[in-house]
C-alpha cells in the first residue's frame, strides 16, 4: 500500500446515547486519525472528498474519504509531513501541506506532488496554514532564530512575500469572503491581529483585559468580526474596525467554529466536557444545545483554570491535538466533523444536524 492506494469502507452508523443524533464513524483502523485544525475546512466545497490524516502507515499521511463510494484513498507518501498544516482547496483539486523545509500541494485526482516553495536557509514552516476562499493565496508561518514570519504564496505563480515579521505568528486565516484580509495569532498577551495580504494595516484587533485567556479565533462570515474563546468564560465577538466587543455566549466553549452562513456555531467543551454544543452566535445569548457527546480524552491539564496560565510563569503543556474534538461544519451546514479517541485511538466522526 502507498500513494494512490484504495482502502475499503470503514464507516459505520451509530447513535448518540443522549441526543439520539446520527453519528457516522468514518475511520476504524487502530491508529491516529484527525481532520484539519478546527477552523480549516475538512471538505472541498462540493463535498466530493473528506480530507484527513491517518497514521495507519506508521507516520502521518493525507487521506481522502471518497464520499460517493465511501472508500479511503491515500494521497501522500511523504516523510516529515506536518499533519496540522494540511488545508484542502475549495475546488477539490489539491490538498496543501508543509514538511518543515518546504510548502507543497498534492493533486487529489493523480496524487502528484508539487513543491511551491522551499524554506531552506530561511527557517522551518510551523503549525497551521490557510488558503484564501478563491484558492489563490496560501499563508504559511515560517520561523528561524526566534523570528517568526508570515509568508503568503501565490498558488498560481509560486511567487511569495513575507508580509509580517515579528516575535510570534501562528494560526493564520483568510477572511471567508475577502482574499486581501487575514487574521493571525501573536503572543498570548497580544493574541488577535489582522493584516492585509500586502502586509499593510498590521494591527492588534483586541487588547485583552487583565489575565484574560484569548484563544481559538475564527472569522464571522458576512461580517468584519472575529469570534474568539475567552476561556473558560464564553465567546466574544470583536469588530475589527471599531473595536466593539460583544458577548456571544457565556459557557465553556473551547474550540468554537461558525457555519458558512454565520447562523450557527458549534464547539467542544472541557472542564467539564459536556459534549459538542451548538448555539446561535447572533442573538447575544448563545444558549447551548447538546449535539452529541464527544467521548474524547481532551488532554491538557493546563486548561483547568479560569485565567491565562502563562501569566503565572512557565506552564507545562501536554495536549496532543488528536485528543481534542475540534468540531467543524460541512460546507452545506448539515454535518459536524470531529475527532474522538473513544475507541483508544483517535477516529474521525461525522454528526448529522437536525434543524
Amino acid at each position: 500500500m502507498g500513494c494512490g492506494a484504495l482502502y475499503p469502507i470503514e464507516s459505520q452508523i451509530l447513535r448518540d446515547e443522549q441526543t439520539g443524533a446520527e453519528l457516522r464513524q468514518i475511520t476504524a483502523h487502530a491508529s491516529i486519525h484527525h481532520h484539519p485544525f478546527y477552523y480549516i475546512p475538512a471538505y472541498d466545497d462540493a463535498m466530493r472528498h473528506l480530507v484527513f490524516v491517518s497514521h495507519r502507515t506508521g507516520r502521518p499521511e493525507i487521506f481522502l474519504e471518497l464520499r460517493e463510494s465511501g472508500q479511503l484513498l491515500q494521497l501522500t507518501e511523504h516523510a516529515g509531513l506536518a499533519e496540522y498544516s494540511i488545508t484542502p482547496s475549495h475546488d477539490g483539486r489539491y490538498v496543501y501541506f508543509t514538511d518543515g523545509g518546504g510548502a507543497w500541494r498534492v493533486e487529489t485526482e493523480t496524487c502528484r506532488e508539487e513543491q511551491l516553495a522551499s524554506f531552506a536557509g530561511e527557517g522551518a514552516a510551523q503549525g497551521t496554514t490557510a488558503l484564501s476562499y478563491d484558492d489563490r493565496w496560501w499563508a504559511v508561518p515560517v520561523k528561524a532564530d526566534g523570528i517568526a514570519r508570515l509568508v503568503v504564496i501565490d498558488t498560481a505563480s509560486g511567487d511569495r512575500e513575507v508580509i509580517v515579521e515579528r516575535d510570534a505568528v501562528g494560526h493564520p486565516q483568510f477572511h471567508p469572503a475577502d482574499a486581501s484580509l487575514l487574521r493571525y495569532a501573536g503572543p498570548y498577551y497580544e493574541r488577535m491581529w489582522v493584516v492585509n495580504r500586502d502586509g499593510s494595516g498590521n494591527r492588534l484587533a483586541y487588547e485583552r483585559e487583565g489575565s484574560e485567556w484569548i484563544v481559538h479565533e475564527t472569522w464571522h462570515p458576512g461580517r468584519r468580526e472575529l469570534l474568539t474563546a475567552r476561556w473558560p468564560h464564553g465567546v466574544i465577538g470583536i469588530d475589527i474596525d471599531g473595536g466593539q466587543k460583544r458577548q456571544v455566549c457565556t459557557f465553556n466553549a473551547w474550540h468554537p467554529m461558525v457555519s458558512r452562513d454565520g447562523a450557527i456555531m458549534v464547539t467542544d467543551t472541557n472542564f467539564p466536557d459536556t459534549g459538542l454544543q451548538i448555539f446561535d452566535p447572533n442573538d447575544g445569548v448563545g444558549e447551548p444545545q447538546l449535539l452529541c457527546l464527544s467521548h474524547s480524552s481532551n488532554e491538557g491539564k493546563h486548561w483547568d483554570i479560569d485565567h491565562c496560565p502563562y501569566d503565572d510563569g512557565p506552564t507545562p503543556v501536554y495536549a496532543p491535538q488528536h485528543t481534542h474534538p475540534h468540531p467543524n461544519f460541512s460546507p452545506d451546514g448539515q454535518y459536524v466533523v470531529f475527532a474522538s479517541d473513544r475507541t483508544g485511538f483517535a477516529q474521525l466522526y461525522e454528526c448529522k444536524i437536525e434543524r
